[in-house]
């Protein structure tokens, strides 16, 4: 039998003198509960301990109401939330949410993440956070330096080179034949198709399904091509200008090609949207004019290109792809190729740079390399076989790049055009590696200024 009863409206107060015990017959402390305790409401005023003296706190909260912090509160939450079918958690604006993390969360029917463009991507970011990107239409997350893309596409590791030219140097040692290989595998170059004209400088880019190419093999034409199946190479638009001696990089929407010669060096920059048809738009300029020659490459967000003769500038540039505007200078690159740029690819972390020229008439094998997100100098990387790489480009997918030795030799006289194309592993160091042959014999060899597209390069993110 109770010996104090309560009303329904009464208030409970807990004297200091005397121990009160629910369902306990000696009150072990001032509120003693034995078995399970289920409150309505319940309001402590000043400090507050909830202990238990042996188990564990149970840390799951189940709502079957919708949970607000208001204005100008905090809450924090560990341990495991739940929200049911229907229900949601709202923050208010100047509300926070406090010290602890949520161990376990589980959200039913959809989750939505912040939502923008790449422009309005959260600046105070800790590793892990994730974020929509309306312009990549992929989620996001930033992994300590940089945002990586999360998508589920399978990609082929397909490169394809079109047109150029042999050792003579004339129209009709040109070409408008496009060759593909599948840059995960080892063997030889087989036939894609062919570009609108026949000529040198067809520059790729591109994203996972569409290439480009521009330069001077057609005037100032851009093709394009589906790059998963074969074919001829369709109208694309118009550049701004036609040119020479150009590069192009891109992320999964815009490419961008510059630099070149028009016929003598240019500072141009100019851009399209990849998946769009229409005639290139003014992007900014270079520093300076530069000969670029399929120096270029990106991470999805920026692109780096090595621009040197008829200077001996050493330094790359950097453009961000998302906005329009004038290169920055970078730092000093690459190791070799101090005159005519290298061929330049990348994955998603790490760009390379092969072969070009210390002269315009004396190439090297020097390889090197770029950590994008960190810049700084490049750094070398091995070598290719030969003292080659004049004025050829290279493909990259996630993991390898693949590179045309194209000219060899040390003067316009004794120069030969090799057709060998080699491999890389890009996160390693080390010297190239046959990978297979490029056009076929001889007769088929067209291989200088030019630069290929591939559908898995470092500037359509993934992992």
């Amino acid at each position: 039998m109770a010996e104090i009863r309560f009303n329904y409206g009464d208030k409970f107060t807990q004297t200091t003198d005397t121990n009160t015990g629910i369902g306990s017959t000696i009150p072990a402390g001032k509120l003693d509960v034995a078995g399970g305790t289920s409150a309505g409401s319940l309001r402590v005023s000043g400090i507050a301990t909830l202990s238990s003296y042996q188990g564990f706190v149970n840390t799951k909260l189940s709502t079957t109401e919708d949970l607000i912090v208001e204005a100008g509160q905090s809450g924090s939450v560990s341990g495991e939330v739940v929200i049911g079918t229907g229900q949601t958690i709202s923050v208010s604006t100047g509300a926070t949410t406090g010290q602890g993390g949520v161990q376990n969360l589980k959200v039913y029917e959809t989750f939505m993440p912040p939502v923008g463009g790449t422009a309005d991507r959260p600046t105070d970011v800790k590793p892990g956070m994730v974020y929509y990107n309306k312009d990549f239409k992929t989620i996001e997350f930033w992994d300590g330096n940089f945002w990586k893309q999360v998508d589920n596409i399978t990609r082929r590791g397909r490169a394809v080179w079109g047109g150029g030219y042999d050792k003579n140097g004339t129209p009709a040692n040109t070409t408008k034949r496009m060759d593909f290989m599948n840059t995960h595998t080892l063997g030889n170059s087989k036939s894609f198709g062919d570009l609108s004209a026949s000529g040198q400088d067809a520059h790729g880019s591109g994203n996972a399904e569409r290439g480009l190419f521009q330069g001077n093999f057609s005037g100032n034409r851009i093709d394009y091509i589906t790059i998963a199946s074969e074919g001829n190479a369709i109208d694309f638009g118009d550049s701004t200008q036609a040119r020479n001696y150009t590069a192009s990089a891109s992320s999964s929407t815009r490419s961008i090609t510059m630099g070149g010669a028009a016929p003598s060096a240019v500072n141009i920059i100019d851009y399209v949207q990849i998946m769009t048809l229409g005639n290139a738009l003014d992007f900014g300029d270079m520093s300076a004019a530069r000969f670029t020659d399929g120096s270029a490459f990106s991470n999805g967000v920026e692109a780096f290109v090595c621009g040197a003769y008829p200077g001996t500038n050493q330094h790359y540039e950097i453009i961000k792809i998302a906005s329009t505007g004038s290169s920055i200078q970078g730092d000093i690159a690459p190791v070799g190729g101090t005159s005519w740029p290298g061929a330049g690819c990348a994955n998603s972390v790490r760009g390379v740079w092969a072969g070009g020229a210390d002269t315009p008439s004396v190439f090297t094998s020097v390889i090197s390399f770029l950590n994008m997100a960190s810049k700084g100098n490049s750094q070398p990387f091995g070598d290719l076989s030969k003292i080659a790489g004049g004025a050829a480009g290279a493909a990259a997918n996630g993991t390898r790049a693949v590179i045309p030795l194209g000219q060899h030799g040390v003067a316009p006289s004794a120069y030969t055009e090799l057709n060998t194309v080699e491999f890389i592993t890009i996160s390693t160091g080390g010297n190239a590696q046959d990978f297979g042959d490029l056009r076929g014999g001889d007769n088929q060899i067209h291989t200088r200024h030019i630069s290929p597209v591939s559908d898995s390069h470092g500037g359509l993110g993934g992992f």
